[in-house]
Protein backbone atom coordinates (compact mmCIF):
# COMPACT_ATOMS: atom_id res chain seq x y z
CA UNK A 1 0.00 0.00 0.00
CA UNK A 2 1.34 3.43 -0.90
CA UNK A 3 2.25 5.86 1.85
CA UNK A 4 -0.28 8.65 1.76
CA UNK A 5 1.97 11.20 3.44
CA UNK A 6 0.83 14.02 5.65
CA UNK A 7 -1.80 16.48 4.60
CA UNK A 8 0.80 19.24 4.17
CA UNK A 9 2.92 17.03 1.94
CA UNK A 10 0.08 16.22 -0.42
CA UNK A 11 -0.57 18.20 -3.58
CA UNK A 12 -3.84 18.16 -5.48
CA UNK A 13 -3.82 16.74 -8.99
CA UNK A 14 -5.66 18.48 -11.80
CA UNK A 15 -9.00 17.05 -12.98
CA UNK A 16 -9.24 14.50 -15.79
CA UNK A 17 -10.89 17.10 -18.03
CA UNK A 18 -8.15 19.66 -17.39
CA UNK A 19 -5.39 17.13 -17.95
CA UNK A 20 -6.99 15.89 -21.18
CA UNK A 21 -7.48 19.42 -22.50
CA UNK A 22 -3.90 20.42 -21.78
CA UNK A 23 -2.58 17.15 -23.16
CA UNK A 24 -4.45 17.87 -26.37
CA UNK A 25 -3.17 21.44 -26.38
CA UNK A 26 0.40 20.19 -25.99
CA UNK A 27 -0.10 17.68 -28.77
CA UNK A 28 -1.67 20.28 -31.05
CA UNK A 29 1.27 22.56 -30.37
CA UNK A 30 3.76 19.84 -31.23
CA UNK A 31 1.62 18.74 -34.17
CA UNK A 32 1.45 22.24 -35.62
CA UNK A 33 5.21 22.62 -35.49
CA UNK A 34 5.75 19.06 -36.78
CA UNK A 35 3.35 19.56 -39.67
CA UNK A 36 4.89 22.89 -40.61
CA UNK A 37 8.40 21.47 -40.42
CA UNK A 38 7.43 18.34 -42.37
CA UNK A 39 5.85 20.41 -45.14
CA UNK A 40 8.86 22.72 -45.32
CA UNK A 41 11.42 19.91 -45.32
CA UNK A 42 9.48 17.85 -47.88
CA UNK A 43 9.52 20.79 -50.29
CA UNK A 44 13.00 22.13 -49.44
CA UNK A 45 14.78 18.76 -49.51
CA UNK A 46 12.70 16.95 -52.13
CA UNK A 47 11.98 13.20 -52.05
CA UNK A 48 15.69 12.25 -52.03
CA UNK A 49 16.82 14.61 -49.27
CA UNK A 50 13.66 14.12 -47.24
CA UNK A 51 14.09 10.38 -47.67
CA UNK A 52 17.58 10.56 -46.12
CA UNK A 53 16.22 12.64 -43.22
CA UNK A 54 13.25 10.27 -42.72
CA UNK A 55 15.54 7.24 -42.82
CA UNK A 56 17.77 8.81 -40.14
CA UNK A 57 14.71 9.44 -37.96
CA UNK A 58 13.52 5.87 -38.52
CA UNK A 59 16.86 4.43 -37.42
CA UNK A 60 17.01 6.84 -34.49
CA UNK A 61 13.50 5.91 -33.39
CA UNK A 62 14.70 2.34 -32.96
CA UNK A 63 17.17 3.66 -30.39
CA UNK A 64 14.88 6.07 -28.52
CA UNK A 65 12.93 3.44 -26.66
CA UNK A 66 15.90 1.19 -25.91
CA UNK A 67 17.46 4.36 -24.50
CA UNK A 68 14.44 4.57 -22.24
CA UNK A 69 14.34 0.82 -21.41
CA UNK A 70 10.79 1.19 -20.16
CA UNK A 71 11.96 3.48 -17.34
CA UNK A 72 9.59 6.40 -18.06
CA UNK A 73 6.45 4.26 -18.20
CA UNK A 74 7.51 2.22 -15.18
CA UNK A 75 8.17 5.34 -13.11
CA UNK A 76 4.82 6.70 -14.28
CA UNK A 77 2.97 3.72 -12.85
CA UNK A 78 4.48 4.12 -9.36
CA UNK A 79 4.17 7.90 -9.42
CA UNK A 80 0.45 7.50 -10.17
CA UNK A 81 0.14 5.16 -7.18
CA UNK A 82 1.69 7.91 -4.99
CA UNK A 83 -0.11 10.74 -6.79
CA UNK A 84 -0.29 13.80 -4.55
CA UNK A 85 2.52 12.71 -2.21
CA UNK A 86 5.10 15.28 -3.35
CA UNK A 87 8.19 13.97 -1.51
CA UNK A 88 7.55 10.36 -2.59
CA UNK A 89 6.99 11.42 -6.20
CA UNK A 90 10.19 13.47 -6.23
CA UNK A 91 12.20 10.52 -4.90
CA UNK A 92 10.74 8.21 -7.56
CA UNK A 93 11.59 10.67 -10.34
CA UNK A 94 15.13 11.00 -9.01
CA UNK A 95 15.49 7.21 -8.91
CA UNK A 96 14.30 6.95 -12.51
CA UNK A 97 16.55 9.82 -13.63
CA UNK A 98 19.71 7.97 -12.62
CA UNK A 99 18.65 4.91 -14.60
CA UNK A 100 17.62 7.06 -17.55
CA UNK A 101 20.92 8.99 -17.76
CA UNK A 102 22.90 5.76 -17.91
CA UNK A 103 20.67 4.06 -20.49
CA UNK A 104 20.35 7.12 -22.74
CA UNK A 105 24.09 7.82 -22.72
CA UNK A 106 24.94 4.27 -23.79
CA UNK A 107 22.35 4.29 -26.58
CA UNK A 108 23.37 7.70 -27.92
CA UNK A 109 27.08 6.90 -27.97
CA UNK A 110 26.44 3.56 -29.66
CA UNK A 111 24.39 5.09 -32.49
CA UNK A 112 26.89 7.93 -32.97
CA UNK A 113 29.75 5.43 -33.32
CA UNK A 114 27.82 3.06 -35.59
CA UNK A 115 26.43 5.74 -37.92
CA UNK A 116 28.96 5.09 -40.74
CA UNK A 117 28.22 1.36 -40.63
CA UNK A 118 24.47 1.96 -40.89
CA UNK A 119 24.94 4.41 -43.76
CA UNK A 120 27.14 1.89 -45.55
CA UNK A 121 24.59 -0.87 -45.06
CA UNK A 122 21.96 1.26 -46.79
CA UNK A 123 24.41 2.44 -49.44
CA UNK A 124 23.68 6.09 -48.61
CA UNK A 125 26.85 7.94 -47.62
CA UNK A 126 24.89 11.13 -46.89
CA UNK A 127 23.16 9.30 -44.02
CA UNK A 128 26.16 9.32 -41.63
CA UNK A 129 25.95 12.82 -40.15
CA UNK A 130 22.14 12.98 -40.00
CA UNK A 131 22.34 9.78 -37.96
CA UNK A 132 24.97 11.28 -35.67
CA UNK A 133 22.82 14.35 -35.11
CA UNK A 134 19.86 12.11 -34.30
CA UNK A 135 22.07 10.16 -31.87
CA UNK A 136 22.78 13.36 -29.95
CA UNK A 137 19.10 14.31 -30.00
CA UNK A 138 18.15 10.97 -28.46
CA UNK A 139 19.80 11.82 -25.13
CA UNK A 140 17.79 15.01 -24.65
CA UNK A 141 14.63 13.40 -25.97
CA UNK A 142 14.94 10.51 -23.53
CA UNK A 143 15.41 12.79 -20.51
CA UNK A 144 12.44 14.85 -21.64
CA UNK A 145 10.33 11.68 -21.90
CA UNK A 146 10.92 10.87 -18.24
CA UNK A 147 9.85 14.26 -16.91
CA UNK A 148 6.83 14.29 -19.24
CA UNK A 149 5.74 10.89 -17.90
CA UNK A 150 6.16 12.17 -14.34
CA UNK A 151 3.97 15.23 -14.98
CA UNK A 152 1.29 13.03 -16.57
CA UNK A 153 1.27 10.51 -13.73
CA UNK A 154 1.19 13.26 -11.09
CA UNK A 155 -1.79 14.85 -12.85
CA UNK A 156 0.05 18.03 -13.86
CA UNK A 157 -0.21 17.74 -17.64
CA UNK A 158 -0.43 21.51 -18.10
CA UNK A 159 3.29 21.69 -17.37
CA UNK A 160 4.03 19.61 -20.47
CA UNK A 161 2.53 22.31 -22.68
CA UNK A 162 5.37 24.66 -21.74
CA UNK A 163 7.97 21.98 -22.35
CA UNK A 164 6.55 21.00 -25.74
CA UNK A 165 6.23 24.61 -26.83
CA UNK A 166 9.87 25.37 -26.03
CA UNK A 167 11.21 22.18 -27.65
CA UNK A 168 9.04 22.38 -30.77
CA UNK A 169 9.63 26.07 -31.42
CA UNK A 170 13.38 25.75 -31.07
CA UNK A 171 13.57 22.58 -33.19
CA UNK A 172 11.45 24.05 -35.98
CA UNK A 173 13.31 27.36 -36.05
CA UNK A 174 16.75 25.77 -35.89
CA UNK A 175 15.94 23.15 -38.54
CA UNK A 176 14.54 25.69 -41.01
CA UNK A 177 17.46 28.04 -40.46
CA UNK A 178 20.07 25.32 -40.96
CA UNK A 179 18.39 23.89 -44.07
CA UNK A 180 18.04 27.38 -45.52
CA UNK A 181 21.81 27.75 -45.12
CA UNK A 182 22.27 24.76 -47.42
CA UNK A 183 23.04 22.05 -44.85
CA UNK A 184 20.39 19.66 -46.21
CA UNK A 185 19.24 16.64 -44.24
CA UNK A 186 22.16 17.01 -41.81
CA UNK A 187 21.03 20.50 -40.83
CA UNK A 188 17.46 19.29 -40.34
CA UNK A 189 18.72 16.56 -38.02
CA UNK A 190 20.91 18.95 -36.00
CA UNK A 191 17.90 21.24 -35.60
CA UNK A 192 16.25 18.30 -33.85
CA UNK A 193 19.29 17.97 -31.57
CA UNK A 194 19.11 21.62 -30.55
CA UNK A 195 15.36 21.41 -29.90
CA UNK A 196 15.54 18.39 -27.61
CA UNK A 197 18.48 19.84 -25.67
CA UNK A 198 16.39 22.91 -24.86
CA UNK A 199 13.35 20.76 -24.07
CA UNK A 200 15.28 18.54 -21.63
CA UNK A 201 16.65 21.54 -19.74
CA UNK A 202 13.22 23.19 -19.57
CA UNK A 203 11.62 19.97 -18.27
CA UNK A 204 14.29 19.55 -15.59
CA UNK A 205 13.87 23.12 -14.35
CA UNK A 206 10.09 22.73 -14.13
CA UNK A 207 10.40 19.35 -12.40
CA UNK A 208 12.65 20.82 -9.71
CA UNK A 209 10.20 23.69 -9.18
CA UNK A 210 6.97 21.65 -9.17
CA UNK A 211 7.98 18.24 -7.83
CA UNK A 212 10.93 19.27 -5.67
CA UNK A 213 14.71 19.34 -6.05
CA UNK A 214 14.96 15.63 -5.27
CA UNK A 215 13.35 15.00 -8.68
CA UNK A 216 16.55 16.11 -10.45
CA UNK A 217 19.00 14.37 -8.11
CA UNK A 218 20.18 10.96 -9.41
CA UNK A 219 19.39 7.83 -7.46
CA UNK A 220 21.30 6.06 -4.73
CA UNK A 221 21.30 2.21 -4.91
CA UNK A 222 19.73 1.87 -1.47
CA UNK A 223 16.40 3.30 -2.54
CA UNK A 224 13.61 0.68 -2.87
CA UNK A 225 11.97 2.80 -5.58
CA UNK A 226 14.93 2.13 -7.84
CA UNK A 227 14.43 -1.63 -7.63
CA UNK A 228 10.69 -1.41 -8.22
CA UNK A 229 11.13 0.83 -11.24
CA UNK A 230 13.84 -1.39 -12.70
CA UNK A 231 11.81 -4.61 -12.26
CA UNK A 232 8.66 -3.27 -13.91
CA UNK A 233 10.69 -1.51 -16.59
CA UNK A 234 12.05 -4.86 -17.78
CA UNK A 235 8.75 -6.00 -19.28
CA UNK A 236 7.94 -2.51 -20.55
CA UNK A 237 11.32 -2.34 -22.27
CA UNK A 238 10.49 -5.43 -24.32
CA UNK A 239 7.11 -3.95 -25.26
CA UNK A 240 8.56 -0.54 -26.08
CA UNK A 241 11.39 -1.95 -28.18
CA UNK A 242 8.98 -4.20 -30.08
CA UNK A 243 6.64 -1.29 -30.68
CA UNK A 244 9.50 0.97 -31.72
CA UNK A 245 10.60 -1.60 -34.28
CA UNK A 246 6.95 -1.95 -35.32
CA UNK A 247 6.69 1.78 -35.99
CA UNK A 248 9.91 1.99 -38.00
CA UNK A 249 10.17 -1.38 -39.71
CA UNK A 250 8.13 -0.19 -42.69
CA UNK A 251 10.58 2.63 -43.47
CA UNK A 252 13.59 0.42 -42.89
CA UNK A 253 12.34 -2.37 -45.17
CA UNK A 254 11.18 0.11 -47.81
CA UNK A 255 14.66 1.63 -47.74
CA UNK A 256 16.21 -1.79 -48.20
CA UNK A 257 13.88 -2.92 -50.99
CA UNK A 258 13.05 0.31 -52.83
CA UNK A 259 15.53 3.04 -51.77
CA UNK A 260 15.54 6.29 -49.81
CA UNK A 261 13.17 8.16 -52.15
CA UNK A 262 10.46 5.56 -51.51
CA UNK A 263 11.01 6.00 -47.78
CA UNK A 264 10.21 9.68 -48.20
CA UNK A 265 7.04 8.90 -50.17
CA UNK A 266 5.90 6.57 -47.39
CA UNK A 267 7.01 8.50 -44.33
CA UNK A 268 5.58 11.88 -45.33
CA UNK A 269 1.92 10.73 -45.14
CA UNK A 270 2.78 8.44 -42.21
CA UNK A 271 4.07 11.38 -40.17
CA UNK A 272 1.01 13.45 -41.04
CA UNK A 273 -1.30 10.53 -40.21
CA UNK A 274 0.38 10.12 -36.84
CA UNK A 275 -1.01 13.51 -35.85
CA UNK A 276 -4.55 12.14 -36.11
CA UNK A 277 -4.27 9.97 -33.01
CA UNK A 278 -3.51 12.95 -30.77
CA UNK A 279 -7.10 13.38 -29.48
CA UNK A 280 -7.08 9.75 -28.36
CA UNK A 281 -3.69 10.21 -26.75
CA UNK A 282 -4.93 13.32 -24.96
CA UNK A 283 -7.87 11.44 -23.46
CA UNK A 284 -5.59 8.55 -22.53
CA UNK A 285 -3.21 10.96 -20.80
CA UNK A 286 -6.00 12.28 -18.62
CA UNK A 287 -7.72 8.96 -17.88
CA UNK A 288 -5.07 6.21 -17.70
CA UNK A 289 -3.25 7.43 -14.54
CA UNK A 290 -6.60 7.35 -12.69
CA UNK A 291 -6.73 3.58 -13.23
CA UNK A 292 -3.64 2.86 -11.12
CA UNK A 293 -3.92 1.37 -7.64
CA UNK A 294 -4.17 4.27 -5.20
CA UNK A 295 -4.75 4.35 -1.45
CA UNK A 296 -7.70 6.75 -1.62
CA UNK A 297 -9.05 6.61 -5.22
CA UNK A 298 -10.45 3.44 -6.90
CA UNK A 299 -9.92 2.98 -10.66
CA UNK A 300 -12.17 5.33 -12.62
CA UNK A 301 -13.80 2.79 -14.95
CA UNK A 302 -16.55 5.17 -16.04
CA UNK A 303 -13.98 7.65 -17.34
CA UNK A 304 -12.26 4.86 -19.29
CA UNK A 305 -15.53 3.86 -20.97
CA UNK A 306 -16.42 7.44 -21.88
CA UNK A 307 -12.97 8.03 -23.34
CA UNK A 308 -13.12 4.84 -25.42
CA UNK A 309 -16.53 5.80 -26.79
CA UNK A 310 -15.47 9.33 -27.75
CA UNK A 311 -12.32 8.02 -29.43
CA UNK A 312 -14.30 5.56 -31.55
CA UNK A 313 -16.62 8.34 -32.72
CA UNK A 314 -13.79 10.72 -33.55
CA UNK A 315 -11.69 8.17 -35.42
CA UNK A 316 -14.69 7.07 -37.46
CA UNK A 317 -15.23 10.71 -38.45
CA UNK A 318 -11.67 10.79 -39.85
CA UNK A 319 -12.08 7.65 -41.95
CA UNK A 320 -14.30 9.12 -44.69
CA UNK A 321 -12.05 11.98 -45.92
CA UNK A 322 -8.93 9.81 -45.74
CA UNK A 323 -10.51 7.22 -48.04
CA UNK A 324 -12.37 9.52 -50.44
CA UNK A 325 -10.11 12.58 -50.50
CA UNK A 326 -6.68 10.96 -50.10
CA UNK A 327 -5.45 12.34 -53.42
CA UNK A 328 -6.43 16.02 -52.95
CA UNK A 329 -5.28 15.93 -49.30
CA UNK A 330 -1.85 14.62 -50.30
CA UNK A 331 -1.48 17.05 -53.19
CA UNK A 332 -2.54 20.02 -51.09
CA UNK A 333 -0.26 19.27 -48.13
CA UNK A 334 2.79 17.64 -49.71
CA UNK A 335 2.82 18.80 -53.32
CA UNK A 336 2.66 17.06 -56.69
CA UNK A 337 6.02 15.29 -56.11
CA UNK A 338 4.30 13.15 -53.48
CA UNK A 339 1.37 12.04 -55.64
CA UNK A 340 2.22 8.38 -55.00
CA UNK A 341 1.73 8.99 -51.28
CA UNK A 342 -2.06 9.23 -51.75
CA UNK A 343 -2.32 5.45 -52.02
CA UNK A 344 -0.32 5.12 -48.81
CA UNK A 345 -2.62 7.49 -46.94
CA UNK A 346 -5.68 5.58 -48.14
CA UNK A 347 -4.16 2.21 -47.21
CA UNK A 348 -3.30 3.55 -43.76
CA UNK A 349 -6.97 4.16 -42.92
CA UNK A 350 -7.46 1.00 -40.76
CA UNK A 351 -4.27 1.83 -38.86
CA UNK A 352 -5.31 5.46 -38.35
CA UNK A 353 -8.71 4.38 -37.03
CA UNK A 354 -7.25 1.93 -34.51
CA UNK A 355 -4.33 4.22 -33.58
CA UNK A 356 -6.75 6.53 -31.84
CA UNK A 357 -7.75 3.84 -29.34
CA UNK A 358 -4.26 2.34 -28.96
CA UNK A 359 -2.90 4.91 -26.46
CA UNK A 360 -5.87 4.49 -24.13
CA UNK A 361 -5.77 0.69 -23.92
CA UNK A 362 -1.97 0.41 -23.85
CA UNK A 363 -1.42 3.14 -21.24
CA UNK A 364 -4.25 1.73 -19.17
CA UNK A 365 -2.58 -1.69 -19.20
CA UNK A 366 0.67 -0.08 -18.02
CA UNK A 367 -0.95 1.71 -15.09
CA UNK A 368 -2.89 -1.45 -14.21
CA UNK A 369 0.40 -3.33 -13.75
CA UNK A 370 -0.14 -5.58 -16.79
CA UNK A 371 3.14 -4.92 -18.59
CA UNK A 372 4.07 -8.61 -18.79
CA UNK A 373 0.72 -9.40 -20.43
CA UNK A 374 1.60 -6.89 -23.15
CA UNK A 375 4.83 -8.61 -24.21
CA UNK A 376 3.39 -11.44 -26.37
CA UNK A 377 0.88 -9.06 -27.93
CA UNK A 378 3.57 -6.59 -29.00
CA UNK A 379 5.79 -9.35 -30.37
CA UNK A 380 2.91 -10.95 -32.29
CA UNK A 381 1.90 -7.61 -33.84
CA UNK A 382 5.49 -7.00 -34.87
CA UNK A 383 5.70 -10.45 -36.46
CA UNK A 384 2.51 -9.82 -38.45
CA UNK A 385 3.81 -6.47 -39.70
CA UNK A 386 7.23 -7.82 -40.70
CA UNK A 387 5.76 -10.89 -42.37
CA UNK A 388 3.32 -8.91 -44.48
CA UNK A 389 5.95 -6.28 -45.31
CA UNK A 390 8.35 -8.90 -46.61
CA UNK A 391 5.65 -10.29 -48.86
CA UNK A 392 3.90 -7.09 -49.96
CA UNK A 393 6.63 -4.46 -50.33
CA UNK A 394 8.46 -6.28 -53.17
CA UNK A 395 5.16 -7.05 -54.93
CA UNK A 396 2.81 -4.16 -54.13
CA UNK A 397 5.29 -1.41 -53.22
CA UNK A 398 5.00 1.19 -50.48
CA UNK A 399 1.25 0.63 -50.10
CA UNK A 400 2.04 -2.94 -49.00
CA UNK A 401 3.80 -1.58 -45.92
CA UNK A 402 0.69 0.42 -44.99
CA UNK A 403 -1.43 -2.72 -45.32
CA UNK A 404 0.91 -4.64 -43.03
CA UNK A 405 0.77 -1.90 -40.39
CA UNK A 406 -3.03 -1.87 -40.37
CA UNK A 407 -3.26 -5.67 -40.16
CA UNK A 408 -0.92 -5.74 -37.17
CA UNK A 409 -3.01 -3.15 -35.34
CA UNK A 410 -6.08 -5.34 -35.84
CA UNK A 411 -4.35 -7.68 -33.42
CA UNK A 412 -2.62 -5.17 -31.16
CA UNK A 413 -5.55 -2.95 -30.14
CA UNK A 414 -8.29 -5.56 -29.47
CA UNK A 415 -5.84 -7.66 -27.43
CA UNK A 416 -5.02 -4.70 -25.19
CA UNK A 417 -8.70 -3.86 -24.86
CA UNK A 418 -9.28 -7.42 -23.62
CA UNK A 419 -6.60 -6.98 -20.93
CA UNK A 420 -8.29 -3.81 -19.74
CA UNK A 421 -11.66 -5.57 -19.67
CA UNK A 422 -10.25 -8.37 -17.54
CA UNK A 423 -8.66 -5.96 -15.05
CA UNK A 424 -11.50 -3.43 -14.86
CA UNK A 425 -14.54 -5.65 -15.49
CA UNK A 426 -16.44 -3.44 -17.95
CA UNK A 427 -18.82 -4.82 -20.66
CA UNK A 428 -17.80 -4.78 -24.32
CA UNK A 429 -21.33 -4.60 -25.76
CA UNK A 430 -21.72 -0.80 -25.40
CA UNK A 431 -18.43 -0.18 -27.20
CA UNK A 432 -19.44 -2.59 -29.96
CA UNK A 433 -22.71 -0.73 -30.41
CA UNK A 434 -20.88 2.59 -30.62
CA UNK A 435 -18.45 1.16 -33.17
CA UNK A 436 -21.24 -0.04 -35.45
CA UNK A 437 -23.09 3.26 -35.37
CA UNK A 438 -19.93 5.26 -35.90
CA UNK A 439 -18.98 3.24 -38.97
CA UNK A 440 -22.48 3.73 -40.43
CA UNK A 441 -22.09 7.47 -39.96
CA UNK A 442 -18.66 7.31 -41.62
CA UNK A 443 -20.10 5.45 -44.61
CA UNK A 444 -22.79 8.11 -45.05
CA UNK A 445 -20.17 10.84 -44.82
CA UNK A 446 -18.02 9.12 -47.45
CA UNK A 447 -20.97 9.08 -49.85
CA UNK A 448 -21.40 12.83 -49.41
CA UNK A 449 -17.71 13.55 -49.96
CA UNK A 450 -17.66 11.36 -53.04
CA UNK A 451 -20.20 13.63 -54.67
CA UNK A 452 -17.71 16.52 -54.53
CA UNK A 453 -14.96 14.61 -56.36
CA UNK A 454 -11.87 12.55 -55.56
CA UNK A 455 -9.00 14.13 -57.51
CA UNK A 456 -9.02 17.93 -57.58
CA UNK A 457 -11.13 20.17 -55.36
CA UNK A 458 -11.74 23.89 -55.53
CA UNK A 459 -11.81 25.96 -52.37
CA UNK A 460 -15.59 26.00 -52.51
CA UNK A 461 -15.69 22.21 -52.81
CA UNK A 462 -13.31 21.81 -49.86
CA UNK A 463 -15.49 24.01 -47.67
CA UNK A 464 -18.90 22.78 -48.85
CA UNK A 465 -17.85 19.13 -48.80
CA UNK A 466 -16.33 19.43 -45.34
CA UNK A 467 -19.38 21.12 -43.89
CA UNK A 468 -21.83 18.75 -45.58
CA UNK A 469 -19.86 15.68 -44.53
CA UNK A 470 -19.65 16.85 -40.93
CA UNK A 471 -23.38 17.61 -40.83
CA UNK A 472 -24.26 14.17 -42.18
CA UNK A 473 -21.96 12.42 -39.71
CA UNK A 474 -23.53 14.21 -36.74
CA UNK A 475 -27.06 13.76 -38.12
CA UNK A 476 -26.64 9.99 -38.49
CA UNK A 477 -25.35 9.72 -34.93
CA UNK A 478 -28.33 11.75 -33.69
CA UNK A 479 -30.81 9.62 -35.63
CA UNK A 480 -29.22 6.42 -34.30
CA UNK A 481 -29.32 7.94 -30.78
CA UNK A 482 -25.61 7.45 -30.29
CA UNK A 483 -25.32 11.10 -29.23
CA UNK A 484 -27.82 13.70 -28.10
CA UNK A 485 -27.82 17.49 -28.37
CA UNK A 486 -27.49 17.69 -24.59
CA UNK A 487 -24.38 15.51 -24.70
CA UNK A 488 -22.76 17.71 -27.34
CA UNK A 489 -23.40 20.78 -25.19
CA UNK A 490 -22.04 18.93 -22.17
CA UNK A 491 -18.79 18.05 -23.96
CA UNK A 492 -18.28 21.68 -24.93
CA UNK A 493 -18.83 22.69 -21.31
CA UNK A 494 -16.37 20.07 -20.07
CA UNK A 495 -13.71 21.38 -22.44
CA UNK A 496 -14.23 24.94 -21.18
CA UNK A 497 -14.12 23.73 -17.59
CA UNK A 498 -10.90 21.87 -18.30
CA UNK A 499 -9.22 25.15 -19.18
CA UNK A 500 -10.20 26.70 -15.86
CA UNK A 501 -8.45 25.97 -12.61
CA UNK A 502 -9.43 22.58 -11.03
Amino acid sequence: MADTGSVSERARSDSIARNSVFAFAAQLTGAAFTAALTLYLARALGPDGFGVFALALAVGALVVLPADLGISASAGRFIAEHRGDRPAVARLVGDALGLKIAAAAVASVALFACAPLVASAYGVSDLTWPLRAVALAIFGQSIMMLFAAAFVAEGKVAVNLRVVLSESAVETGASIALVALGTGATGAAFGRTIGYAVGAVAAAVLAARILGRAAVVPWSPSRPGLRRIARYAGALAVVDIAFSVFQQIDALLIGGFLGAASVGLFQAPMRLAALLHYPGLALATGVAPRLAEHPTEPPNVAAFMRAARYILLLQAFLVAPLVVWATPITTLLLGAEFAESAGVLRALTPYIFLAGLAPLVSLAANYLGAARRRVPIALAALAVNIGLDLVLIPTVGIEGAAIGTGAAFLLYVPAHLWICRERLGFPLRPLGRTLGRALLAAAATAAVLLAFGTDELSLAEWVAGGLAGTAVFVLVLLVLREVSPAEVRGLAGSARAGLSRP
